[in-house]
């Protein structure tokens, strides 16, 4: 019998093993999914902050290329002005030529030809200093031309740098990426052998009982060992598997790295019969005042608070989708697992 009865054992650890391995892949993926939300998250605020200054610069962009078409409009127009003054100016001194050579070919009508000279000379002289005033409006020109287009080069610059800046930003993100990838896999390896350790010492403390089992990553009690029926306080039998059960925890709070965020989450279950009378209005209020009681309980004897939750499933969470009695009272449990907070 005690043969049987250790054959029986070893083939129940290699169940939880098994269910670790699988949580520990769950908890890996559901880690990655987080990072590659959080570097998301991050990417989509650097690449809005880019936006927003790449359209700032877009819009001092194009404000700078309308004044240099006016600019350029304005200078084409000068442009104009002098080479009609140009024109104007060979019109006259072709007009003062013709005038001088009639004033020496008849002496008679030099006197006139003289005024006629003169008039033209003081018409050139006016058309001349129109166009150096015209000259000199076309080197102002110039010279804002040629800052419009320094700053269009410092503009470039800026949007290079920031593209570059944007790729930087895109690697660090990467790096700690993959940092957490491995930091977490780390703690998660640690829970999960923590997390054997701990199943592994309970089923010593508390022997192969059949109300007693491991299911998943779950250590399970039947409400039978530790309540009384349709009652949520424990009993003086569950006080005593609830004292083995407190000294195991405790020791596990002792040996897990404080950086590792762990809990124990005491989660009660009921099975599918209705409640009729008595203290509890419903399986939801039994099974959250049961899950309630063990944690009470377990914090009495030196556990911290802060390393335990309750929680309550009524009967909407069965692991037997029997209706007899035997179902049922599977289903009537309370479970332990220890899991990240």
């Amino acid at each position: 019998m005690a043969l049987s009865r250790s054959r029986r054992f070893e083939s129940v650890n290699y169940w939880p093993g098994f269910v670790d391995a699988l949580s520990t892949m769950l908890l890996v993926i559901i880690f990655l999914l987080s990072v590659f939300m959080l570097a998301q998250f991050f990417l989509s605020r650097e690449v809005s902050g880019k936006d927003t200054a790449l359209a700032k610069l877009n819009r001092q962009i194009e404000e700078l290329t309308s004044l240099l078409s006016l600019e350029r409009s304005q200078k084409s127009e000068d442009q104009t002005k002098i080479g009609a003054l140009t024109a104007t100016l060979e019109a006259s001194r072709a007009e003062r030529q013709r005038l001088l050579d009639e004033a020496s070919q008849g002496g008679a009508s030099a006197d006139a030809a003289s005024d006629k000279a003169s008039a033209a000379a003081g018409a050139l002289d006016a058309q001349r200093q129109l166009s150096a005033r015209a000259l000199a409006q076309v080197d102002i020109l110039n010279q804002q031309i040629a800052a419009l287009r320094k700053q269009l080069a410092a503009i470039q610059e800026a949007l290079d740098a920031s593209a570059s800046s944007d790729k930087e930003a895109q690697a660090k993100i990467a790096d700690l990426g993959a940092r957490l990838n491995v930091a977490l896999a780390q703690k998660v390896q640690e829970l999960s052998r923590y997390r054997s350790d701990f199943f592994g010492r309970l089923r010593q403390i508390l022997g192969a009982r059949p109300d007693i089992r491991v299911v998943g990553d779950r250590f399970v009690f039947q409400s039978s060992v530790l309540f009384e029926s349709d009652k949520a306080d424990v009993s003086p039998a569950g006080r005593q598997s609830l004292d083995s059960l407190a000294g195991a925890v405790i020791d596990l709070e002792r040996e897990i790295p404080p950086d590792i965020p762990w809990i124990l989450r005491i989660d009660g279950h009921t099975d599918s019969k209705a409640i009729t009378g008595g203290q509890f209005k419903s399986n939801w209020e039994l099974s959250a005042a049961r899950a309630i009681a063990v944690v009470q309980y377990l914090v009495s004897k030196g556990i911290e608070p802060t390393r335990l939750a309750a929680a309550g499933f009524g009967e909407f969470q069965p692991i037997d989708p029997g209706t007899d009695e035997q179902a049922l009272a599977r289903n009537r449990r309370i479970e332990l697992k220890l899991t990240e907070r």
